[in-house]
C-alpha cells in the first residue's frame, strides 16, 4: 500500500514539474514575440518579401543546384592538377626562351657551331648533375629539390637578361650552360613526382601533351609580342627573356604549395639501376631505343629556328609563327592519336611515326629540294608527340613507383647524351649543307626503328609467359 502511494506522488510531482517548464517556455515565447514587435520596421526577405527578377531567380536556382551537384575531385586529381600546372608554367617559359635562345646569341655574337657546341656542352653538364641527383635525392625530398631548381633558373635568366650585349663571352657560356642544366634537372623530375600521386600510360601522356602544348603557348606568346612597341619601347629577344623568368617563378611557387607525400616506402636492400638494366633486357633495348631516337630527333630540330630563318629565310616572326602552328598541330594530332587513331597492332604505330619519317628525311637527302626538306622538318615535329603511350609509357610504368625517380633519371640521362651528340652533329652538318642533316639523320632512324620492332617483339613475349 506503501508503495503505491508513493508512485502516486512521484507522478503528481513530475506533472508539476512538465507543467511548470511548458509555463516556462510560454512565457518565454510571449517575451520573444514583444521584443519582435518593439523592433523598429526591417525590410527583410522572409518576414516582408520583396518583388524579384525572375530571371534572377532562375539564374539564383540554377547556380544553387549546380553548388549542390558539383562534388569535390579526389585528393590525387587535385595535386595531380596541381604538378601539371606547375609543368604549364614551366613549359610556357621554356617554350619563351628556348625559341628565341638561338637567336638572342646569335646577336651576341655566336655563330651556329658555337650555339650548338655550348647548347651540346651544356647538355653535357645537365647529364652529370643529373646523375648526381639521383645518386643523392631521394623520393622524400624530389619536391624540395624541384622548387630548388626552378628558383636557380629563374635568377640564372634574370643574370642572362643583364648580359645581353655585354660582351662578358665567359659569363654568358656560364649562364648558357647553367641554363641547360636545371631545365634537365626540371624535366627528369617532373614525372617521378607525379608517380607518388598517380601512375598509368595515359597519365604519362598527359604529362608528355602539357609539356608540349603549353611549351607552345610561350612560343605563341614570344611571337606576339616579339617586334611589339609599347610606346617607345620594343619587345626584343631580352624583354621575352625576362617574361620566361617570371613563368619559372610561377612555377616554382606552385611547386612550392603543392603537398606531396609519399605513398610508398624505400625498401630495405639499396636499388642498383645497374643492376637492375643488367637483369632486364627488355629496359636495356629501350635505354638503347631512346639514345638512338635523341640522336636522331634533336639530328634535326636542334637548330630548327636557324634552320627556319638561314634556310628558308623565314624573319624571326615568321619562323616563330611556323614553329608554334606547327607545334599546336603537333599537340591536337598527338590528342587524337591517343584517343581514336591508336591502332591495334604496335608495329603498326611504330611504322606509321618512324618509316613514314625515314621516308621523307631519306626523299629530302637524296633530292636536295629545299620543298622536301621544309617538309620533312614540318613532318618530324608533327610526329614528336603521337603514340608515346606505345613507344615509351610502357616501359616506364613497368617500374616500381619507389625507383622511378632513379629509373627517370638514367633514362634522362641515356636520352640527353643522345640530344648532345644530336645537337653536336646538327651543329657540323649546317655548315655543310641542310640536305645532310636529314641523311645523317635517317641512318640513325634505321637503327631506331629496328630497336623499336625488337621492344614490341620482347614485350608481347613477356606478356604470353605472365598469360
Amino acid at each position: 500500500m506503501d508503495k503505491r502511494v508513493k508512485q502516486a506522488e512521484r507522478s503528481v510531482r513530475r506533472v508539476e514539474k512538465a507543467t511548470r517548464l511548458a509555463a516556462k517556455a510560454t512565457r518565454r515565447t510571449a517575451r520573444s514575440a514583444q521584443k519582435i514587435a518593439k523592433r523598429p520596421y526591417q525590410h527583410s526577405a522572409i518576414k516582408q518579401p520583396t518583388w524579384q527578377n525572375p530571371i534572377i531567380e532562375y539564374m539564383d536556382a540554377i547556380s544553387r543546384r549546380r553548388k549542390r551537384l558539383r562534388t569535390k575531385p579526389p585528393r590525387r586529381v587535385r595535386l595531380e592538377r596541381q604538378i601539371l600546372a606547375m609543368l604549364a608554367c614551366f613549359s610556357i617559359s621554356t617554350g619563351i626562351w628556348e625559341n628565341f635562345r638561338q637567336l638572342w646569341l646569335q646577336s651576341n655574337g655566336f655563330t651556329a657551331t658555337d650555339i650548338s657546341n655550348l647548347v651540346s656542352f651544356g647538355m653535357v653538364l645537365g647529364i652529370i648533375g643529373v646523375i648526381i641527383a639521383g645518386r643523392y635525392i631521394k623520393m622524400a625530398r624530389i619536391k624540395n629539390f624541384m622548387t630548388l631548381s626552378l628558383v636557380i633558373s629563374a635568377i640564372n635568366l634574370l643574370s642572362l637578361f643583364f648580359l645581353n650585349h655585354t660582351d662578358q663571352t665567359v659569363l654568358i657560356d656560364a649562364s648558357i650552360a647553367l641554363d641547360v642544366i636545371t631545365s634537365s634537372l626540371v624535366v627528369s623530375s617532373v614525372y617521378p613526382l607525379l608517380t607518388t600521386v598517380m601512375k598509368s600510360n595515359r597519365t604519362y601522356s598527359r604529362r608528355k601533351l602539357v609539356e608540349y602544348l603549353f611549351r607552345d603557348v610561350g612560343t605563341l606568346i614570344g611571337g606576339v609580342l616579339i617586334g611589339r612597341a609599347v610606346g617607345n619601347f620594343i619587345v626584343d629577344y631580352n624583354t621575352c627573356l625576362m617574361i620566361a623568368a617570371i613563368f619559372s617563378v610561377a612555377a616554382a611557387g606552385i611547386l612550392y604549395r603543392t603537398n606531396v607525400t609519399m605513398t610508398e616506402t624505400a625498401p630495405v636492400s639499396r636499388f642498383s639501376i645497374i643492376k637492375f638494366l643488367l637483369n632486364h633486357k627488355l629496359q636495356r633495348t629501350y635505354m638503347l631505343y631512346t639514345f638512338v631516337g635523341g640522336i636522331a630527333y634533336t639530328a634535326v630540330v636542334g637548330l630548327q629556328m636557324l634552320i627556319a630563318t638561314d634556310f628558308f629565310g623565314f624573319s624571326a616572326g615568321m619562323a616563330t609563327t611556323y614553329l608554334l602552328l606547327v607545334g599546336l598541330a603537333a599537340d591536337a594530332l598527338g590528342i587524337l592519336a591517343l584517343r581514336y587513331f591508336t591502332p591495334k597492332n604496335d608495329y603498326l604505330t611504330i611504322i606509321i611515326k618512324f618509316g613514314t619519317r625515314f621516308l621523307i628525311f631519306a626523299s629530302a637527302f637524296l633530292s636536295g629540294d629545299l620543298f622536301l626538306c621544309f617538309i620533312a622538318l614540318t613532318w618530324t615535329i608533327l610526329s614528336a608527340t603521337s603514340y608515346e603511350n606505345i613507344t615509351d609509357g610502357y616501359y616506364i610504368n613497368a617500374v616500381d613507383n619507389r625507383h622511378q625517380l632513379k629509373y627517370n633519371t638514367t633514362k634522362h640521362v641515356v636520352n640527353t647524351t643522345g640530344n648532345a651528340i644530336g645537337m653536336f652533329l646538327c651543329g657540323q652538318m649546317f655548315e655543310i649543307g641542310l640536305p645532310y642533316i636529314f641523311g645523317l639523320s635517317a641512318l640513325f632512324l634505321i637503327i631506331q626503328i629496328a630497336t623499336a620492332f625488337y621492344l614490341i617483339k620482347l614485350r608481347h613475349r613477356s606478356s604470353t609467359k605472365r598469360g
